[in-house]
Formats: C-alpha cells, sequence, structure tokens
C-alpha cells in the first residue's frame, strides 16, 4: 500500500486479511448473510497484514460475488495490484470515513431490499437493456411483496390517518395532460418532439398518467425515423421528484405490477431512441427523474439539479430501469452507493462521475 502509516481501526471493519479469511472458510455464505445478522461486510483496504497473500483475494472474488449481504469497502488510498480487483468486486467502494454510516444504517434498516439491490446490480453487469430490465421488474416485485415495503407503507397509511391534513396544492388547469407533447422543427429544419413532464402541483411526480403519455409520446418517436431529435424537460420547480407516493400500493399484486412493467415501459423506449433524446434537468431529478433521463443520449443538468434514490428506505429498488442506466453512466459501485447511501448527489459531481454530460444555466419553466 501507498500509506507508509497504518490508520486505527475502523469500528466494525475487518481488516483486508481478516476479510479474506472470513471469505474463505468454508460457511462463508451461510455466515456472511442479511438473514443471520451480518448486514453487511465492511472491510478497511488500508489495514492490510504483509502475511495476506494475492492468491488467497483471488480465491475470495469468487465468494465475494456470491455473498448474501452488500459489501463495502474503505481504501483511502489505491490497493496495491495484487488487492485492484478484488476491491473492484466490491458493491460500494468509498475514500472516506464520513460515507459510511448512511450505507451502514440502510444495511441494518432495510436488509432485504440492500440484499436485493446489490445483487440486481451484479446480474445486471453480464445482462442486455432488455434483460436487465426484466431483472430489475422482478426484483422490485418481490419486495413489493416483502415486509419492509409493506412496513413502510403501513406507517405511511397511518401518518396519514392520524397527522395534520395534507397542504392545499394547486391542481393543474382542466385538460393539462401530465406530458405536454408538441412536434415541431429545429432552427435547422430537423423534425423535432418536445417532451415536457407537466405535473408541476406535485413536483412532476412520475405517476401512471405519466408513464402512459410518456410510452405514447415516445412509441412514436421509435416508429418514425423522421423526427430527428427528442426533447425532454419538466415543467415547474423540478425535473421530477420520483414516483407518485400517493399510488404506492394500489395495485392489485405485485405479479400484475411486473406484467405491466414489462408490457409499458418508457425505459425501454428511451433506450431504443437514445441517440436521439437531449434530456433538461432541474432541480429535483429524484428515482423515476434521474433513472430515465439516464438513458438519453445527451444529458444537460442546471447548476441547481440534484440527483437522489430514495428506494431502499421504502423496502424497495429503483424500479424505473436506474439499475440499467445509471451504471452504464457511472458503474456499479457508485450506482450502489447512490441507492443505499441515499444521499443526494449534486450538479458538479454528477457532471464529474458522467450521469450528466452538461452544466448549462438556463431559465427553465415555473408552472
Amino acid at each position: 500500500m501507498s500509506a507508509s502509516v497504518e490508520p486505527p481501526p475502523l469500528r466494525g471493519a475487518l481488516s483486508l486479511g481478516e476479510a479474506i479469511e472470513r471469505l474463505l472458510s468454508l460457511s462463508a455464505i451461510e455466515d456472511l448473510a442479511s438473514l443471520h445478522g451480518t448486514f453487511c461486510l465492511l472491510v478497511d483496504f488500508d489495514r492490510q497484514p504483509v502475511s495476506c497473500e494475492s492468491t488467497a483475494a483471488t480465491r475470495a472474488i469468487q465468494v465475494l460475488e456470491r455473498l448474501a449481504c452488500p459489501s463495502i469497502a474503505i481504501a483511502r488510498t489505491p490497493p496495491d495490484d495484487a488487492f485492484a480487483a478484488l476491491l473492484a468486486r466490491f458493491d460500494v467502494v468509498v475514500e472516506r470515513e464520513d460515507c459510511l454510516p448512511s450505507l451502514v444504517e440502510t444495511c441494518r434498516r432495510q436488509p432485504l431490499a440492500a440484499l436485493a439491490w446489490v445483487q440486481l446490480l451484479r446480474m445486471s453487469e453480464g445482462l442486455g437493456i432488455h434483460d436487465g430490465l426484466v431483472a430489475e421488474s422482478l426484483v422490485y416485485s418481490t419486495l413489493q411483496a416483502g415486509p419492509e415495503f409493506a412496513a413502510w407503507l403501513a406507517a405511511r397509511r397511518l401518518a396519514q390517518r392520524s397527522g395534520a391534513p395534507k397542504p392545499e396544492r394547486p391542481d393543474r388547469v382542466a385538460g393539462e395532460p401530465a406530458v405536454r407533447v408538441r412536434r415541431d422543427r429545429a432552427s435547422d429544419g430537423r423534425e423535432r418532439l418536445r417532451l415536457s413532464l407537466n405535473r408541476p402541483e406535485k413536483r412532476n411526480a412520475f405517476s401512471v398518467d405519466m408513464r402512459d403519455a410518456l410510452v405514447e409520446a415516445l412509441e412514436l418517436a421509435v416508429a418514425d425515423p423522421e423526427i430527428a431529435e427528442i426533447v425532454l424537460d419538466g415543467v415547474g420547480s423540478a425535473f421530477c421528484s420520483g414516483g407518485d407516493l400517493d399510488e404506492f400500493g394500489s395495485l392489485p399484486d405485485p405479479a400484475t405490477a411486473h406484467a405491466i412493467r414489462s408490457t409499458r415501459s418508457p425505459a425501454r423506449l428511451m433506450a431504443q431512441c437514445s441517440d436521439r433524446v437531449h434530456a433538461y434537468l432541474h432541480g429535483g431529478c429524484v428515482g423515476a427523474g434521474i433513472e430515465l433521463p439516464a438513458f438519453a443520449g445527451h444529458v444537460v443538468a442546471h447548476p441547481d439539479a440534484f440527483f437522489q434514490l430514495p428506494e431502499s428506505g421504502l423496502g424497495l429498488v429503483p424500479g424505473a430501469g436506474g439499475s440499467v442506466s445509471i451504471p452504464r453512466r457511472i458503474g456499479r459501485q457508485r450506482t450502489a452507493w447512490l441507492a443505499l447511501s441515499g444521499e443526494r448527489l449534486d450538479a458538479p459531481t454528477a457532471l464529474r462521475w458522467g450521469l450528466v454530460d452538461e452544466l448549462r444555466d438556463w431559465s427553465h419553466a415555473t408552472g
């Protein structure tokens, strides 16, 4: 390692040598499992004993990829080449200790959702877009039937019954669609399709109506090659605040929900015409508000934009294509961090990571 002084032990973390020893034990898959109380494998890569052999690290990779809990590594400095391959297979890698609390807390509070998320990302690396979206939907549906989502849903309904009344929000103008669809010509004369998310009263929360409207518009774009450019933006103070929580748990059962997602998928359609899609993001870009535009060929973000995947806190995983679109932009480990931490990513960091392609200050609509 390049560090000359070994850092003090990190609470709850194994040294690299200890971790490899645990991974190579015959009972590793059973012992290092969320069901058995190991909510995550936390390893400090800067605490590496001299006796740790690189050949053992190579064998440990095979176990790490099958681990039934999230694996989290802290590496303040790049590891020696002998251990770089092992680090690359961890689910999440951070460089600072202050990044750990939110990760560990999610793994402790929502162990089933955290496990499902990292397993989905591990598997999706080898899948194409269609198969990845199917896998994501199956995992999402499984968690919809699980105890963590049920507990979140029950707590939300209880709060709605016993809490203060919701603040009044202005309704959309009668007849206004959930997505404005306009076909025009760009300055160079090419056909252009403009799609604007249009629920400003709910910060463009992603609803069934919005999904269906996007599907219809994107089906047109896929079918008509004369449309040279597809512009995606949002009306109001935010591009999209994520799934409409008022609709969560409203479908008859998870199996039917999976069948609907497999049939009406804006993510699949956007991926089909991604080279023509230009997304303009501002304000909150939460859940579907970044999962879908991450498929776009070019993503422009206003400096006020922020990005967040909060689904793990609901006992779910991102379900609008994020396990497919986001890793293709920022990699599996950063995608895992984004959802497990639930933290906001600011626009400059999103640009540096490649989640967006450009920052631009423009005057976005306010209603």
